[in-house]
């Protein structure tokens, strides 16, 4: 609403100090982290105490993990907090006619509703199981389609087709001068992709046939790895959700990863330089990317260990939608595999560990585990003399496993943009 403000008071050539902040990405950056954190803050200290008041708190089961039986009765659905705080920033100084705002708020709400719905059943209904993962799945599935379709069709969301050469200065000099109007975009099917020269990947290359059934396999088989990658993300970070500050603490530092990938994106002058893909709107993501970092730092003032309040399936959900939405949007999709080695890896262990416990108890009459508990974060957590892995020996306090996973994404973060350069 403010963006919008002061874009009317200069078209009306209204002339005061400041007026023309707005324009500017990085000062609005700035400004949606600001007031995220300040909203988050706010919001959970009110939403906390009246969680508490109404006794709507987390039923635990004991799983004997070390401290677990003493989060009983910590308040829930604390992803409210995140989502307001990230709604609040972004009425504020987001371009509300930007199309990737549209789709991201449509995220953040639909996800977030979800979620919500499942901690409900959870909370009022005493079905610890909540909703049943098939409508999950289909709910997310929808969000998906829903994405996949208005990247095939929305004019918005092209990127540059070509770029002046990265080591010819006056080209990109000339570049940076560009509107964003004058700049000629192609909306087809093409992707980043990491350590490749060209760093470019052509989802036709996959069909075997050209021509307009080509055409529209490509299409086809874009909207259904953009599903993928919705789903996956969203189900990854509701399974690293598991820890107090883990979910929030990947998630933002993903989220400062994703804001710079968008900003470079969206600056013809460095998107010039580092010979990426110029997507001319994308620019509009670093805000929003800013607005959900400071609500998970403003969240963390709360869900650090002790945790005053857990984000429950209203946030875990919601949070890895958003990522998943605005990797596809920068077209950086392909890089999530490293961005999001944490929420890779805890899908990968429920994964391996259901299939390999359901495989052995058919074959053998008994079920093996491998980790000693999946998600992997709780393998560190519990002693299991019969699980097959064993390293790291004993169990770890919580806090500690927290942090050293927080260091792990920083490294897959620094890693995902250095491959801008290596290829």
């Amino acid at each position: 609403m403010l963006y919008h403000l002061f874009q009317y008071f200069q078209s009306q050539g209204y002339d005061f100090p400041g007026v023309g902040l707005m324009q500017y990405i990085s000062f609005r950056v700035v400004c949606s982290s600001i007031v995220a954190i300040v909203t988050a803050l706010v919001v959970g200290k009110k939403l906390i105490k009246k969680l508490q008041k109404k006794q709507i708190g987390e039923e635990i089961r004991d799983l004997g993990l070390e401290g677990q039986l003493s989060k009983k009765g910590t308040p829930t659905m604390g992803g409210l907090i995140i989502c307001a705080a990230i709604i609040v920033p972004i009425l504020l100084f987001g371009d509300l006619t930007n199309i990737n705002n549209i789709l991201l708020l449509l995220t953040t709400v639909w996800l977030g509703f979800l979620g919500w719905m499942d901690d409900h059943i959870k909370v009022f209904k005493h079905n610890k199981e909540g909703m049943s993962g098939k409508k999950k799945i289909l709910g997310q599935v929808v969000l998906g389609l829903v994405v996949g379709v208005t990247l095939c069709f929305s004019s918005q969301l092209g990127f540059r087709a070509e770029r002046p050469a990265a080591a010819d200065e006056a080209a990109v000099e000339a570049a940076e001068a560009m509107s964003t109007n004058s700049v000629i975009v192609e909306n087809n099917a093409k992707t980043t992709i990491p350590f490749v020269k060209n760093n470019e990947f052509d989802y036709s290359w996959l069909i075997p046939f050209k021509g307009k059934a080509g055409e529209c396999c490509t299409w086809i088989l874009y909207v259904l790895v953009i599903i993928f990658i919705i789903t996956a993300c969203s189900n990854g970070s509701n399974l690293t959700d598991g820890m107090d500050g883990l979910a929030a603490g990947v998630t933002a530092i993903v989220g400062i990863t994703l804001g710079v990938l968008a900003y470079l994106s969206g600056h013809v002058g460095y998107a010039s330089y580092l010979n990426i893909m110029y997507i001319p709107a994308s620019g509009e993501i670093a805000v929003y990317m800013s607005a959900l970092v400071g609500a998970l730092l403003g969240f963390l003032w709360y869900n650090s260990f002790p945790a005053q309040v857990f984000m429950g399936d209203t946030g875990s959900l919601m949070l890895g939608g958003v990522v998943g939405v605005a990797a596809v949007l920068i077209r950086k999709e392909l890089l999530l595999p490293i961005l999001c080695g944490v929420y890779l890896t805890e899908s990968l262990s429920v994964i391996i560990q259901r299939f390999y416990f359901k495989y052995t108890k058919k074959k053998y009459g008994k079920g093996v585990r491998v980790f000693r508990m999946s998600p992997l974060h709780h393998h560190f957590q519990k002693a299991d003399p019969d699980a097959i892995i064993q390293k790291p020996e004993g169990v770890h306090p919580e806090a500690k496993i927290v942090a050293r996973f927080w260091i792990v994404s920083i490294i897959l973060a620094v890693l995902t943009i250095v491959t801008l350069k290596i290829r």
